[in-house]
């Protein structure tokens, strides 16, 4: 197939492998997306690029000629191949796009760990998380913006417990992960279903 229906292809396999409910967006640090680009395939495919690629790797593209990009298209389609027969079926596709994913909730994750582990420990507690993400608010608690970060904060502090393996309120790296993308983790589902079930109520 050309790379216009691999493409075209690889857009299918994206809006079935990675569909999720439509959420509000109610936390200060918004669940992140494989792509921050608007998903309309019938503008372009940047956000299937990002979904596949990887958003750095993404922009890598950009900046080759038709030719470069197809070489190295080439190489990540026989790593898709995980049988190497040849061919890359949509179960395949549907394995690299999930295995973007979890590379992109990992990136994030380290990112976010950078900004609220504020003594350098190796953890994160969660007053630490607290005053790294809603300290201005709390110094300010009618704020201009109209948002009402006190119940965020409520619904941060429960979904943090929830994370919380041994309830000492300090997170490691793993229940950091999971407080940020409970979705990944079978204990969390509770959060995720109260999130799903009320948004934009107090879960």
């Amino acid at each position: 197939m050309d790379l216009r229906q691999f493409l075209m292809c690889l857009s299918l396999c994206t809006a079935f492998a990675l569909s999720k409910p439509t959420e509000k967006k109610d936390r200060v640090h918004h669940e992140p997306q494989l792509s921050d680009k608007v998903h309309n395939d019938a503008q372009n495919f940047d956000y299937d690029h990002d979904a596949f690629l990887g958003a750095e790797e993404a922009k890598t593209f950009d900046q080759l000629t038709p030719e470069e990009s197809k070489e190295r298209l080439g190489k990540i389609v026989s790593k898709i191949d995980g049988d190497k027969d040849g061919f890359v079926t949509v179960d395949e596709l549907k394995d690299w796009i999930k295995f973007a994913q979890k590379r992109w909730i990992y990136e994030d994750v380290e990112r976010q760990w950078k900004g609220h582990d504020l003594n350098e420990d190796g953890l994160v507690s969660w007053e630490e998380y607290k005053n790294a993400t809603y300290g201005y608010v709390l110094d300010d608690p009618d704020p201009d913006d109209g948002f009402n970060y006190k119940q965020m904060m409520v619904r941060d502090e429960r979904r943090f417990k929830m994370a919380d393996k041994d309830g000492d309120l300090i997170a490691t790296k793993e229940e950091f992960t999971a407080f940020l993308h409970p979705e990944e983790y079978d204990y969390m589902k509770d959060i995720v279903v109260q999130r799903q079930a009320y948004q934009g109520g107090d879960c």
